[in-house]
């Protein structure tokens, strides 16, 4: 549980190395916030009835009318926000565990914009994230995992 709140301890930190676990339990928390939204905001449509409505406009006319809806969509946009910054500065994080720079993530970004190479940029990324870091210090700092063992008798 201390993995997936580490970043948040470290809001705004692009500097240091993050382990590949620290990455994919932070990862883990936010899919598994983001399907209780998803599960609460289908709760709340399915409540409405809209599976018996016939025409479009009385289907939105029927979800603008729910408060509790538009409460979820806000508490997800809320998240979203609240988690912009440490999601991009874990990656950077996770990139320099593996002794890269974290300029890279912006290249990523703007590789996925081109509409062809979007999937291929986005599983090759992937892959990468899935690594293992450097063994030891690197140039961005110590190893967070320490398998030297450097620092037992320190």
């Amino acid at each position: 549980m201390e993995w997936m709140f580490m970043p948040y301890r470290r809001y705004a930190d692009f500097s240091g190395r993050s382990c590949r676990r620290e990455y994919w339990m932070y990862s883990l928390f936010l899919l598994a916030v983001y399907v209780l939204l998803a599960a609460a905001a289908a709760a709340v449509v399915m409540g409405v009835g809209i599976f018996s409505m016939i025409n479009m406009e009385e289907i939105m006319l029927a979800l603008v009318h729910q408060p509790l809806l538009w409460l979820i969509v806000g508490l997800a946009g809320l998240f979203s926000l609240v988690n912009f910054i440490p999601s991009i500065a874990i990656v950077v994080r996770r990139l320099h565990d593996m002794n890269v720079s974290g300029w890279w993530y912006l290249g990523y970004a703007l590789v996925s914009t081109v509409p062809y190479l979007q999937g291929i940029a986005f599983i090759a990324f992937l892959l990468f994230l899935c690594l293992r870091g450097t063994a030891g210090p690197n140039r961005f700092g110590p190893d967070p995992l320490d398998r030297t063992g450097a620092q037992v008798f320190a």
